[in-house]
């Protein structure tokens, strides 16, 4: 399908294959049958081709290499959603070579008319950037302009860039932060992430703090505060609120900068964006930046986020639980909304628990400590965990409650549940640290539970209890010690550290009744498999064991074992979080996450707000100001620049509308050169009948905008006339796209027609004008305007082309010679194709006269158009009859080629006479390469072996551009396009006249017209693929020259230089 001529086909077959793509299907293996299909004429088959492109021009990359120069063409594409996949595909090609390439494809689609392919070209800038750090300059030289636009559309993608290649450059946001601050709300949702985070950043360097009076202010108003509902009105009354600043001993006044209160004022309406992430990047902003009083407003917005998925409730609990760290009062109305649902995911359960503990106070324990009871009796044991380690994190906290918490937990230590009993225990451990002396009843009844209990972190608890307040349960301890040392070598580690320990405590503590055991404990320690357990049982033995070789230490062993230890505080684990700034991947990993951004210090002192002010310049682009149809009309009036089918002008234009827009503006360019502004509107509103009319005009107003030039050769009449043509044909291919495709497809036949008619008659036109001004000598050039004019007259008001060339010919005769004289009108500058015969094209041997066995034949690229099809040079084969008798049925077979080639073969010369020539024409596609075409020459009797290969010249066809358009073109083929060799001239090829001989003799070009008289250039166009061949040679001082070559394909260009050098210099 994808191989098939019709279009319909194709589009069906990449439809099919980008679905694949979607649903995760490899389809990498039909990458060279898409790749072909780059350069269809079809929109919407180019469209989906550059889809699968992007997908896959990173794996395919050698591939994709092949392709670029039509990349390079679909980035002048009129199309803007061509352009901008182009430059996508462009982009995704890592390949360093053609690091030049993209570079000059992101600066010129930076200053392009459509917003969408600027937003493209901002986000190439960091691919470009990860695969070559060393453009950072040029890249920020992009990010800058690109910063400056005005567009929505664009301010997104640009900020990226920015934090992507170069977040330390905060003075490029300076003149461009107020109008971020506006645009933000219309700006796209990832987009408004982006710059929001950017500008959380930038306020932290630029303005105060504005909680610099924090200690002044009550906890108990913040409560009130944020449990009312109307905080949304209080941020106006902020601005004037009074400060202690750190650095000074006296008070001075804090004033809110009016930039800072611009971006919370302008942020603030984003709390209710349908996108969690906008929500939440707002939420962080006002955590960081606003006073402490307006933070209130983010609570009811991150609320309503935990209605979300569960992915989205994690990371806003995660912010959540930080933020009710440092301002619990703000959440506190919303206590209800952090109860647990059954449905929910563990860790959606274990956060909002943390959420729970930390808005926990005297006021809402008892109800907190309710909801807590229900959990325990949940399923989920992790869960079930968490709860108890919340309790136990309740308790510690209020010690109101904290009877209450323990006698809940002892009550846990019957539960049926293994794991909840030894989470209660290691809670319980934690909270006796803080009163012993009134729990000892709880001590025994968990000395009771080692019999049952089996997770070792609960059992390495309880005998670190019983261990540390020996004193309180005498009787006990020894006894659980005694059963301990009976299981001693199948306990876990932890089990036999707390064993050893133990056993130690009692030692020094109660030695009659514990030597023994403390002996057999320690022994077993001694050669256990645990390094760890021998080493701390041997450093417990000569510690509470004295005997002479004992050191100093032993007599403090009591201190040692029995101090006194603090006990622990059960803190949260979001305690330090807020270093990292909220909603950012660090804060969610608690861990610098790659390319994470600290976010920076207040300044102590306000740096200089004046860096922000904006000068409003007066030269603003057309398409900045107009917003309207009517202002735009306006303006062409007083610059015919656009025309009125304008789509994407305006300043907040979204990108989706697929109307070919571009195409409009592309052509409305054309108009300016063309004729004036409100021509080409009456033109589009006419009918066609009028449209033509219009066109007439048109080509006349051309024709005096030539003429009245300095004299150029007569070349540039002729491109001046294809010139007029192309705007015709874009003015039509305009109308037709808004139409159907049927209907495009019968309009571009019908053009195709007229065109052809103007080219013949057009043709005639300028062989007469070349004829006469042949006919005369020249000699130096002298200006006669009022000639001019009378040339004009004629020119212009003559109805037929018939009568036209009397006139001109009887008024060159007399008066217009001197305005002739200076072109040079020698076969060398026209097109070889039109004046060269064959005879003086270079022959080449394809069948010597010996191997041929007296049939000789010579050919010879005759450098004129091949009829039968255009994309075929044409070869001229000479075929002599040597021998004594008649040679019959020569022709052509067994033709082998290289893919894509194909050949035309000459009709069969039936008979040959002895002594006698013939002359045949072939056509031949060699794909723009130079391998050869091989086949076999047939006679009746006998068949020959033959090959034509073409050198690189004749693969080209001449093209007439006048100078500006050959200066536009070559401005357009720069970098990995441009090859310049020096080189030092044959003494033979030093003037003007030899060098244009030399190069139109290696290469097919024609002359193009050069103000400098020490420059030559030539143009040319491939003639398969049609693309552009720009020469200039440059000649200095002393037969020292320069030779540059511009090619879409390098291969051709680097082939074509060195062909251009060997005629120069031999």
């Amino acid at each position: 399908m994808l191989d098939s001529n019709k279009d319909s086909l194709k589009l069906e077959a990449m439809k099919r294959i980008v679905a694949m793509i979607a649903r995760g299907k490899n389809a990498s293996d039909l990458f060279p049958a898409v790749v072909k299909n780059v350069a269809c004429k079809n929109i919407e088959v180019k469209k989906l081709v550059y889809v699968y492109l992007v997908r896959y021009a990173e794996e395919q990359q050698d591939l994709a290499l092949l392709s670029i120069s039509t990349f390079q063409r679909g980035l002048k594409d009129p199309n803007q959603l061509i352009r901008a996949s182009a430059l996508r595909v462009l982009s995704s090609i890592r390949v360093t070579i053609i690091v030049p390439i993209m570079m000059l494809a992101i600066k010129e689609a930076a200053s392009d008319m459509s917003p969408y392919v600027r937003k493209t070209a901002a986000h190439a800038i960091p691919k470009l950037y990860s695969l070559d750090p060393e453009q950072k300059d040029q890249l920020i030289e992009v990010i800058e302009k690109l910063l400056a636009d005005k567009t929505t559309l664009v301010a997104g993608s640009v900020v990226m860039a920015f934090e992507e290649v170069c977040p330390e450059r905060i003075e490029l946001i300076h003149k461009n932060y107020r109008k971020l601050c506006n645009l933000l709300i219309d700006v796209e949702e990832w987009g408004q992430v982006v710059i929001i985070n950017m500008l959380t950043r930038y306020a932290r360097t630029q303005f105060l703090n504005p909680n610099m009076n924090e200690s002044l202010l009550e906890e108990g108003n913040d409560k009130a505060f944020y449990g009312s509902d109307d905080d949304e009105d209080e941020e106006e009354d902020e601005k004037d609120k009074k400060a202690e600043a750190p650095a000074m001993a006296k008070r001075k006044p804090y004033v809110m900068d009016p930039d800072h209160r611009l971006l919370l004022r302008n942020t603030k309406p984003l709390l209710q964006s349908r996108n969690a992430a906008v929500v939440m990047a707002v939420a962080q902003l006002y955590f960081h930046l606003a006073p402490k009083a307006e933070v209130g407003v983010i609570a009811k917005a991150l609320v309503r986020l935990l209605r979300s998925h569960s992915e989205v409730q994690y990371v806003v609990l995660q912010n959540v639980a930080t933020m009710t760290i440092k301002r619990r009062g703000m959440f506190e109305p919303y206590l209800k909304s952090f109860y647990i649902r059954s449905t929910d995911p563990t860790q959606i359960k274990v956060l909002k628990l943390e959420v729970l503990t930390n808005l926990a106070n005297e006021t809402n324990i008892s109800t907190i400590l309710r909801e807590f009871q229900t959990y325990i009796k949940s399923m989920d044991k992790d869960f079930v965990a968490a709860t108890i380690q919340a309790i136990g994190r309740c308790a510690t906290n209020i010690g109101e409650v904290r009877d209450t918490c323990l006698n809940g937990l002892v009550q846990l230590l019957s539960n049926r549940d293994e794991l909840v009993v030894a989470e209660s225990v290691v809670v319980i451990k934690k909270l006796l640290q803080m009163q012993p002396e009134k729990h000892s009843d709880i001590i025994k009844h968990m000395a009771k539970l080692t019999d049952n209990i089996q997770v070792p972190m609960a059992r390495a608890s309880i005998l670190w209890l019983i261990g540390e307040y020996c004193e309180h349960v005498p009787k006990i301890a020894p006894d659980v010690l005694r059963k301990m040392a009976k299981s001693f070598t199948n306990e876990e580690d932890i089990v036999k550290l707390q064993i050893i320990n133990l056993a130690a405590k009692l030692y020094l503590t109660n030695s009659k009744q514990t030597k023994l055991l403390t002996q057999y404990v320690l022994n077993l320690a001694k050669y256990d498999q645990n390094y760890d357990i021998r080493d701390r049982a041997r450093f417990i033995r000569q510690l509470i064991v004295p005997t002479e070789k004992s050191g100093a230490l032993s007599k403090y062993a009591k201190k040692l074992f029995l101090a006194l230890k603090p006990a622990p505080i059960l803190e949260s684990p979001f305690k330090d979080r807020d270093h990292f700034q909220l909603g950012s991947l660090s804060h969610l990993l608690n861990a610098k996450a790659g390319g994470y951004q600290e976010l920076p210090d207040w300044p102590e002192a306000a740096p200089d707000p004046s860096v922000r002010n904006v000068e409003v310049k007066d030269s603003v682009p057309e398409w900045t100001k107009c917003s309207s149809r009517e202002k735009r009309k306006e303006k062409k009036v007083e610059k015919p620049f656009y025309s009125d089918s304008e789509g994407e002008s305006g300043p907040t234009e979204s990108a989706d509308s697929e109307s070919d827009s571009a195409s409009g503006l592309e052509s409305g360019s054309g108009i300016e050169e063309s004729g004036s502004g409100s021509e080409s509107e009456e033109s589009e509103e006419g009918s066609e009948s009028e449209e033509e009319e219009e066109e007439e005009e048109k080509d006349k107003k051309k024709k005096k905008k030539e003429l009245k030039k300095p004299v150029q050769e007569s070349e540039s009449e002729q491109s001046s006339e294809e010139e007029v043509r192309k705007h015709e044909r874009k003015n039509k291919q305009r109308k037709s796209d808004s139409e159907s495709e049927s209907d495009e497809e019968d309009d571009s036949e019908s053009e195709s027609s007229r065109s052809e008619s103007e080219d013949s008659e057009s043709e005639t036109e300028v062989k007469k004008k070349k004829k006469a001004a042949e006919s005369k000598p020249p000699s130096k050039p002298v200006k006669k305007e009022k000639k001019e004019m009378s040339l004009l007259d004629l020119d212009d008001f003559e109805p037929a082309p018939s009568p036209q060339v009397t006139p001109v010919n009887t008024f060159l005769s007399s008066s217009l010679v001197t305005d002739l004289e200076g072109l040079s009108l020698s076969d060398t500058v026209l097109s070889p194709a039109t004046t060269s015969p064959c005879s003086a094209l270079k022959s080449y041997e394809l069948l010597h006269r010996i191997t041929g066995e007296g049939l000789c034949v010579e050919y010879c690229f005759s450098r004129q158009p091949f009829s039968p099809d255009g994309n075929m040079v044409a070869v001229q084969m000479q075929v002599t009859n040597n021998s004594t008798s008649d040679t019959k049925n020569l022709h052509m077979e067994d033709v082998k080629l290289q893919s894509g080639m194909r050949v035309k073969e000459f009709p069969e010369i039936e008979l040959l006479p002895a002594g006698e020539s013939a002359t045949a024409v072939m056509g031949i596609d060699f794909c723009d390469s130079t391998q050869a075409a091989n086949f076999q020459l047939c006679t009746h009797t006998r068949k020959f072996f033959v090959s034509i290969q073409p050198p690189v010249g004749e693969l080209m066809r001449p093209v007439f551009l006048t100078e500006n358009e050959f200066k536009k073109e070559q401005g357009q083929l720069m970098g990995m396009n441009e090859i310049t060799e020096k080189l030092t001239l044959d003494a033979k090829c030093r003037n003007e006249h030899a060098i244009v001989q030399s190069v139109i003799t290696a290469a097919n070009l024609s002359r193009v017209p050069c103000g400098s008289d020490r420059e030559c250039r030539f143009a040319g166009r491939t003639v398969t693929s049609g693309s552009l061949v720009l020469a200039t040679v440059a000649s200095k001082e002393e037969g020292a020259a320069q030779l540059t070559v511009n090619c879409e394909k390098m291969v051709i260009g680097t082939m074509l230089v060195k062909d251009i050098l060997l005629a120069l210099t031999q």
